[in-house]
């Protein structure tokens, strides 16, 4: 939290533009998709899986509203790649929370798991 106290950065409006970078279920998969380099629209759809166009369309939106990915060529051929803001993003968080998955995602699951037996 460096040297803002809990108070200072629970208010801070960078923290909140940070964190709802998160709140949207698909935008760290499509940060994720576009690690290896530049893709179209439909690849990266493919590439991912399990989302409609209209959802990657908004996320596409969102990421590059926040500057996070940009949009290179046109119409058809409009590729999308990170940003130097989205690969800092994805550098560093990103990979950061990978990590924290590969090492926690099977008891986060069994712990879900848990509470809907329960629940």
């Amino acid at each position: 939290m460096g040297s803002m106290s809990g108070e200072e950065w629970l208010a801070d409006c960078r923290v909140r533009a940070a964190t709802d970078l998160f709140t949207h279920r698909w935008d760290p998969v499509v940060l994720a998709g576009l690690m290896a380099g530049p893709l179209r629209r439909g690849r990266l759809r493919a590439a991912i899986g399990g989302l409609s166009d209209k959802v990657l369309a908004e996320s596409l939106r969102r990421l590059a509203h926040n500057g996070l990915i940009e949009r290179d060529g046109s119409p058809p051929r409009v590729e999308y790649r990170l940003s130097a803001l989205g690969q800092s993003l994805v550098d560093g968080p990103l990979l950061a929370f990978a990590d924290w998955i590969d090492e926690h995602g099977d008891e986060l699951l069994a712990a879900q798991s848990r509470s809907s037996e329960t629940g």
